[in-house]
């Protein structure tokens, strides 16, 4: 048996049988060109989860029919982009850190690849800013163990600093003089104060006259006796007031006592020639690189 559709009083509206309170329920439906909107958008997310990779599963995700990926257009981007550099990164691949210096338009280009590396590769160690920190040397300042010129810098970067893996690393030992018995509790506070005069830190005058006999025995051979460093041994130098691992008499002591040595890897395992010689010039464009060594005749 049918049942007799109620209108409303005021709007003419039929209503939906349903009541509440007293309020009745208007059948107002949904215009159709709205719905036939809804119901395309839902077919259209049904083909696009058909089409790109879409529904999560234990190890990733639904591949898709069309086998597109952000990572694989990324790719193609990349690819894109090397092309169009290839010239530009054959060049300097090919050259010396010192010719490329001396080109400006290589220079700008390889300073900027240079500073995308160092963001990439070298600022967990020396820092955004390249400033360093406790037992990472500060690139900004002209103070260098193992030497700043471009030529310089490019092999420490190439072989790395007391990396065993890279048999042309850079490397130096320092004798643990405490742990080892080299020398006495005594001779170390003795050197130590010595070593705190050559910068001018405050130390006890006695025991560094005392200790300048121990220097002299110990540790000229390597620090050179003005204690100016050696950078053939990557010796710091001991009268300026730049200190790796600090310059208080404690740090100096221990630093004696049980020396603390870095590691630096050598990048030729993850970045190509042109991209050292890239950060090469990128580090030495900081503010604390050296001229290039003149080339002899």
């Amino acid at each position: 048996m049918a049942t007799k559709i109620e209108k409303d009083e005021v709007s003419g509206t039929p209503t939906t049988g349903h009541e509440w309170d007293g309020i009745k329920e208007l059948n107002t439906p949904l215009p159709k060109w709205w719905l036939y909107t809804f119901y395309g958008t839902v077919i259209f997310a049904i083909g696009y989860t058909i089409a790109y990779p879409a529904w999560p599963m234990l190890h990733g995700a639904t591949p898709g029919l069309l086998g597109w990926s952000s990572r694989g257009q990324l790719t193609e981007q990349m690819d894109v982009a090397a092309a169009a550099q290839k010239d530009t990164v054959d060049k300097i691949a090919s050259m010396s850190v010192d010719d490329i210096l001396k080109d400006p338009k290589l220079l700008a280009f390889a300073q900027a690849g240079g500073a995308a590396a160092f963001k990439i590769n070298c600022v967990q160690c020396h820092g955004s800013g390249a400033a360093g920190g406790h037992g990472y040397p500060n690139l900004n300042d002209d103070d260098w163990l193992w030497g700043g010129t471009p030529d310089a810098l490019y092999t420490t970067l190439k072989h790395g600093v007391r990396y065993t893996d890279d048999p042309d690393t850079r490397d130096s030992q320092m004798p643990n003089f405490g742990i080892d018995g080299i020398l006495t509790p005594d001779q170390i506070d003795q050197v130590a104060n010595y070593v705190a005069t050559l910068s001018g830190e405050t130390a006890d005058q006695g025991k560094a006259d005392a200790g300048k006999t121990v220097f002299a025995e110990n540790c000229a051979a390597c620090h050179g006796e003005d204690g100016k460093g050696n950078r053939e041994f990557g010796a710091p130098n001991l009268t300026d007031k730049i200190w790796l691992y600090g310059g208080t008499l404690a740090d100096i002591k221990a630093q004696i006592t049980k020396p603390s040595m870095g590691v630096m890897p050598a990048w030729t395992k993850r970045l190509d020639d042109a991209e050292i010689k890239e950060l090469a010039v990128y580090v030495h464009s900081l503010g604390g690189g050296e001229a290039a060594v003149p080339a002899t005749q």
